[in-house]
């Protein structure tokens, strides 16, 4: 290291990621009671420091990565927190990512070995700092990426019924959605494919499975709900 800004106060750099999932018809968030000082014990987001050999996308995926154990998840940054006093330790800022995940991927025994839970956003407790600005501008973000693109597939099973996929929309959204406009948009989209397997574990009738069909997707430029 050199001596270049020696005349400069230090801050440090962290991040805090938003791991959004889909459970049971609710929006969910990943959490833990932190850990070190200060606001130990309360709960916060996972996140850490940058390291001085990594950019901050790549400590950001390095966090996943450690919490998650899963690669190449769907991650957005969401912004910048500086306030002055938004940590009591240090002058820190923290850049702040979302990213999203099937809960049914996690690995459970990785979750507890991380001491942290999924809670419904309807939900969420107070948390450390500025977390809960974080949490709900990335909500924001991701409601206007829902509609624009059908990332909301990579919080869904491979396979999922047209009330899964409605839910799922209705929980971003924070609103109901009529049902009989919600199908016939999904009707004209192609690359929503219907199969020929049924779920019957809601009723005795049950209903069709779906799928997403990414290379249908590519091909279609008009795509929006």
């Amino acid at each position: 290291m050199t001596a270049f800004y020696s005349e400069h106060s230090q801050v440090w750099v962290s991040v805090d990621c938003i791991i959004f999932g889909f459970d049971e018809g609710k929006l969910k968030i990943l959490i833990g009671r932190r850990k070190m000082d200060p606001g130990r014990g309360e709960w916060s987001l996972y996140g850490g420091f940058v390291r001085s050999d990594e950019g901050i996308d790549d400590a950001a995926n390095r966090v996943l990565y450690e919490l998650t154990g899963l690669r190449n998840l769907f991650m957005r940054q969401v912004g910048a927190f500086g306030n002055v006093d938004r940590d009591p330790g240090e002058r820190v800022v923290s850049i702040a990512y979302y990213a999203l995940i099937n809960v049914k991927d996690y690995d459970d025994h990785l979750r507890k070995e991380h001491g942290v839970e999924w809670v419904n956003f309807d939900e969420l407790p107070q948390l450390y700092s500025d977390h809960n600005k974080m949490v709900f501008k990335a909500r924001k973000l991701m409601k206007q990426k829902i509609a624009s693109e059908p990332v909301g597939f990579r919080l869904l099973p491979s396979l999922f019924t047209l009330t899964q996929l409605q839910r799922l929309y209705e929980a971003v959204n924070g609103e109901p959605i009529d049902k009989r406009n919600f199908r016939k948009r999904i009707k004209d989209m192609d690359f929503i494919e219907k199969t020929e397997l049924i779920d019957k574990t809601g009723s005795k009738r049950g209903a069709f499975l779906y799928r997403f069909n990414k290379r249908a997707y590519n091909e279609d430029t008009n795509f929006k709900l």
